[in-house]
């Protein structure tokens, strides 16, 4: 017999390992929205998940579940993939980096990558193991950057081509998920890698079959690392508008990944909708902070306009939030749209192109044999990519998430 397939009850054919328990589980998510994740929507649909994985999706005079079967009401709601977090940073410390993903999941975050800070063994623990009620972690282990005052713990310092091969090597070895590199002088404060320096480890990561994601700033380094065969932006160009020349070698690159992490916008912001579900001084600290700045609000105008060229040239865009704030992902989109894209487009961003992007084959869309990672929304976020805050439940693994 072959192994890798079972038969399940609402027969359809779905990945082997669950356990006994979870194959006698069907959930029947009935008579709501259900935004596919990759652009599509059924309305009136029904969602069919069998212990973790969904097994059946349509519309719901299309769907035949057992009698027994759990049905969960989705009259006026509407169900979404849960996000996939692209870049972020998290504790070091088993506890506090458990708690991080369990913040996470409560803001409907399914999996998370974690962008160049993990200098201990924790985070490679964590990767290890599948915890109910936790988002997955991803790792880019430490990071590869030139000296910077101030970062002596965990990215590796490299002066010499050898010594950038020698980083990603020992990356690799511990079986990372991606290289990380910083490309940014901050305003001239530091040195930065120079072209041969980051040509040499995006070589050595393509050689042991690994992708380059890299922290930039300005417009002349994203077009060095591009030609380089860079394969991701975490952040985008923040000093000057993109020309033709970068449009160009976007252009040629069409399996290259954009994630923005757009900036502070430097205008004043409502943060009420955190009430609850943040300790009242943290939330009062966040909106303290949510005032007019003008030059913050230039360079947020200029990844903006960035963003959108990119976006309707076609480059493939996922989210991702820079930090350990586990609603963050909720502000990005919504400065996303306001960048341009469309509410369809950012949240194919932040489930199927995330997903695609950490190379997580059984996630990121509501179809049959994904993993049931959902949110349930109080209302339809294609109407305003703000409803994605409106969380009525979240399923992680087929299971709810506490919240």
């Amino acid at each position: 017999m072959d192994r890798r397939l079972l038969l399940v009850p609402v027969a359809v054919m779905v990945l082997a390992g669950w356990s006994l328990s979870a194959q006698s589980t069907v959930t029947v998510f009935e008579g709501g929205r259900v935004i596919v994740g990759d652009g599509k929507v059924i309305d009136s649909a029904s969602v069919v998940v069998t212990g973790d994985r969904i097994t059946q999706v349509g519309p719901a005079s299309s769907i035949t579940a057992p009698a027994s079967a759990t049905r969960v009401s989705l009259a006026g709601k509407t169900m979404m993939p849960a996000i996939v977090d692209t870049h972020v940073h998290t504790s070091t410390t088993a506890p506090e980096l458990e708690n991080d993903l369990r913040q996470r999941a409560r803001f409907g975050v399914g999996a998370a990558l974690s962008m160049g800070l993990d200098g201990t063994e924790a985070p490679f623990a964590q990767r290890a193991r599948t915890t109910p009620g936790l988002a997955r972690l991803f790792l880019a282990g430490r990071g590869i950057t030139a000296p910077e005052k101030g970062r002596t713990d965990v990215p590796y310092w490299i002066t010499t081509p050898e010594e950038g091969r020698k980083a990603v090597q020992e990356n690799a070895a511990k079986k990372v998920d991606i290289i990380k590199i910083w490309v940014d002088d901050r305003d001239g404060t530091f040195p930065k890698l120079t072209p041969p320096l980051y040509t040499a480890v995006i070589d050595e990561a393509h050689r042991n079959t690994l992708r380059v994601s890299a922290h930039i700033f300005s417009l002349e380094d994203a077009k060095g690392l591009l030609k380089a065969g860079v394969d991701s932006f975490a952040h985008g160009i923040r000093d000057r508008d993109m020309d033709d020349e970068a449009a160009a070698l976007l252009k040629a690159r069409p399996n290259f990944v954009l994630i923005p992490n757009m900036p502070d916008r430097g205008v004043v912001q409502d943060y009420s909708w955190l009430k609850g579900r943040i300790e009242d001084a943290a939330l009062q600290k966040i909106q303290a902070g949510a005032t007019d700045r003008p030059q913050v609000a230039a360079t947020w105008a200029i990844q903006g306009r960035n963003l959108k060229r990119m976006s309707e040239a076609g480059v493939k865009i996922a989210v991702g939030t820079d930090g350990n704030t586990p609603w963050a992902p909720h502000v990005e989109m919504a400065d996303m749209v306001a960048a341009g894209m469309t509410p369809s487009q950012v949240i194919t961003a932040a489930t199927r192109n995330g997903a695609e992007f950490l190379r997580i084959a059984n996630t990121g869309t509501i179809a049959n044999g994904m993993i049931a990672d959902l949110i349930v929304l109080d209302a339809n976020p294609l109407d305003d990519i703000t409803n994605t805050r409106k969380i009525n439940a979240v399923y992680l693994r087929g299971e709810p998430v506490k919240r």
